[in-house]
């Protein structure tokens, strides 16, 4: 399948998805809202990757939500009001989704980031299992800026991966965040002096992880995202029905194995995902 707001394509394991409209500052139009989903899936459909890495072109990550999304929310004053709100409600749900699908995949999502991170494009890191950032990056909460709160994912994502009072500033102020107070308060696990080195960075964080047990990694996304909001006793109970039924013999004895010989271990790919027809 081919793609209007990016580039995708799969080696050794990791998806790389790479925005594509770096003379519109990849700002997230209508289009991106759909594609971004469809391709996440299909990389769990076809089984290959392990981790997916997205990076960007240009000079920004992305400049955020195009202003043509924002036409879309234009109402019909003829509408029932109630009606019309609840069709508005389902809509920003449906953007929500496009970037919860990044959290619920079965692989780890690592994003690399330079430039300006703005708007829609946070709510996309913070989704995201990893975060890496040139150190020109700054983030930048920019919805109240426009007289809007955010709405599709930033707010119950941000506040647990920096401290709530740096996060009530970012949605305060609307103030750039830059890269390298980001990483002082962990938003993002380490900065590169430049785009290329940034994107090599992450490209080699995400070998290293592909060349672990691709069900012992998705076994740690699951309990590491279900522990973010549940009790400790929930998680233990979590993570030990996980065990119970996904420990693999077969994974401990390759890596084992590879451990004793000095070798790298070869795993078994996880089952392409089933789609019903």
């Amino acid at each position: 399948m081919s793609w209007t707001t990016f580039n995708l394509e799969t080696s050794d394991h990791v998806a790389h998805l790479k925005f594509n409209r770096p003379e519109k500052l990849n700002s997230f139009v209508p289009a991106l809202w759909s594609e971004l989903p469809q391709a996440v899936e299909q990389i769990e459909q076809e089984g290959e990757a392990r981790v997916i890495v997205i990076s960007s072109t240009g000079k920004h990550f992305t400049a955020g939500m195009d202003l043509s999304v924002f036409a879309s929310f234009e109402k019909d004053d003829k509408a029932e009001p109630a009606r019309q709100n609840a069709a508005f409600m389902e809509l920003v749900k449906t953007l929500q989704q496009t970037f919860t699908c990044l959290a619920e995949t079965r692989m780890p999502v690592i994003a690399a980031i330079q430039g300006g991170c703005i708007g829609a494009g946070l709510d996309l890191v913070t989704a995201c299992d990893l975060r890496y950032a040139s150190k020109d990056a700054y983030f930048l909460l920019a919805e109240v800026n426009l007289a809007m709160m955010a709405d599709v994912g930033t707010f119950p994502r941000l506040q647990k991966l920096i401290p709530a009072g740096i996060a009530r500033e970012m949605a305060f102020t609307g103030e750039p965040l830059p890269a390298d107070r980001a990483e002082r308060i962990g938003l993002v696990n380490g900065v590169f002096g430049n785009h290329d080195e940034l994107v090599k960075g992450a490209m080699s964080v995400a070998t290293k992880i592909a060349g672990k047990s691709p069900l012992a990694i998705w076994g740690s996304k699951s309990a590491l995202n279900y522990g973010a909001d549940h009790t400790t006793a929930d998680t233990l109970e979590h993570v030990a029905n996980w065990q119970a039924g996904m420990f693999s013999p077969d994974d401990v004895k390759a890596a084992l194995f590879a451990q004793q010989n000095k070798e790298k271990p070869v795993f078994e790919g996880l089952s392409a995902k089933k789609v019903l027809k």
